[in-house]
């Protein structure tokens, strides 16, 4: 039988989601737990798409294939007394056989989160400590070029390599909440670096060093790529992932 979890993970300690030799990742994880769970069997673990050192997610998915009578309730237990504190399932349930967590996901969304505010050694981890203000104003005009289907081989890790480098964004907008800057983007997929590259452009537009209108340029002209910045990784979140019903 299939099941499809979501579940949430600090991100701080793990070297990223897929597995990886030698480190410390959510899927070996998650891999580890239901290897005791499935009559100590292996059981690949299929996410919903990986997320890179550091990153933090709310709401990631994954299925899996066991063969045991178990309850949903009694699975979802079991899961959780074996995985570490950093991670937690707080959704199980049972899918057929042909769904798939990563080709059957329709919209992804992330956020991430700059504190413009006094410095805040708690949050470090979990919140980009920028401490200074930012033009918000401007930022949230141009983060408005993003939605579309684009072309974002420019906004992507050089050591990506696609064959299709086209991705639709169906929502980019941003929030302000005391100060916090909270950027959130929407869209049909995102490939490596692509979300802190892009925050990473607008994040320039706020402190003043590019102008607005710069993403479009930068989609029609590949050397313009040297604009972008890589923004750090501790303020991104996975936050949501949707499938057809």
């Amino acid at each position: 039988m299939r099941y499809l979890i979501r579940f949430s993970y600090d991100g701080t300690n793990f070297n990223g989601f897929q597995k990886q030799p030698g480190c410390r990742c959510v899927e070996s994880e998650l891999e580890k737990a239901l290897f005791d769970i499935n009559n100590h069997k292996k059981t690949k673990v299929v996410g919903s798409g990986r997320t890179d050192r550091g990153v933090h997610a709310l709401d990631q998915c994954a299925h899996f294939d066991i063969d045991i009578d178990i309850t949903l309730y009694k699975l979802k237990c079991a899961l959780n007394s074996l995985l570490p504190e950093d991670i937690h399932v707080f959704s199980v349930e049972q899918v057929s056989d042909s769904f798939h967590a990563r080709f059957n996901a329709k919209k992804k969304t992330y956020k991430y989160i700059i504190n413009c505010g006094e410095y805040n050694p708690i949050e470090r981890n979990y919140v980009y400590q920028y401490c200074k203000k930012l033009d918000v104003d401007k930022m949230k005009k141009e983060i408005k070029s993003f939605i579309g289907v684009h072309n974002f081989k420019s906004f992507v890790s050089e050591e990506t390599k696609k064959e299709n480098y086209e991705r639709e964004i169906f929502d980019a907008h941003i929030e302000e909440e005391n100060d916090k800057v909270i950027f959130y983007f929407t869209g049909n997929g995102f490939m490596k670096y692509q979300v802190r590259n892009m925050v990473g452009t607008l994040f320039k537009i706020g402190k003043g060093k590019l102008d607005l209108g710069i993403v479009n340029e930068i989609f029609n002209d590949e050397k313009l790529a040297k604009n972008i910045t890589t923004i750090k990784r501790e303020g991104l979140y996975l936050e949501k992932i949707e499938y057809n019903n």
